[in-house]
């Protein structure tokens, strides 16, 4: 039987959570998640820091496609076309979350933590970040079959990377 919530936060990540969040506080921006694979986990985390959590204006937790069509705007046919594990979905997602919600930030994940359907890669995860005034960024990674605490962990990094890449280009 799996555990639940054995999550160890490497403190690699916490100090550069922490370091991301002042820097948004500094430049007084919000911010904005839309999560499929990794559950609110990026939000969690980005929520869980005292004191510079104030920047953080919502979350959209968005696992199912009707999910992310009805909440974040995604066409259907961009789901059908691409599929939601792709870099398509991925900008579509993190538009609908910077346009329904009051964030300057919004951060999508959509991928494959555990095994997946048919022939699809597990550990695929693609990522958008969408600021105001600014082309949206994506990132893909491949973690491969390391399990879903691992792929999820990753992705944290993985997203707070581009969201970071997104955060000097606003500047």
């Amino acid at each position: 039987m799996t555990q639940l919530l054995s999550l160890d936060v490497p403190q690699k990540l916490e100090n550069n959570l922490r370091e991301f969040l002042h820097n948004v506080c500094e430049r007084e921006l919000r911010l904005a998640t839309a999560e499929s694979c990794t559950g609110g986990l990026i939000a969690s985390l980005l929520t869980d820091i005292e004191g510079v959590s104030h920047v953080f204006e919502r979350s959209f937790v968005v696992y199912s496609d009707e999910a992310k069509r009805d909440m974040l705007g995604v066409p259907a046919h961009s789901l059908e076309v691409y599929g939601a594990v792709s870099k398509e979905v991925a900008i579509q997602m993190a538009e609908g979350a910077l346009n329904r919600s009051r964030a300057d930030i919004a951060l999508s994940v959509t991928g494959f933590a555990g095994p997946p359907p048919g022939n699809e890669e597990e550990g695929l995860v693609h990522f958008a970040c969408a600021c105001k005034g600014v082309e949206p960024l994506h990132k893909e990674i491949h973690c491969g079959a390391v399990g879903r605490t691992q792929i999820r962990l990753s992705s944290v990094e993985a997203g707070l990377g581009l969201m970071n890449e997104a955060l000097r280009k606003t500047a």
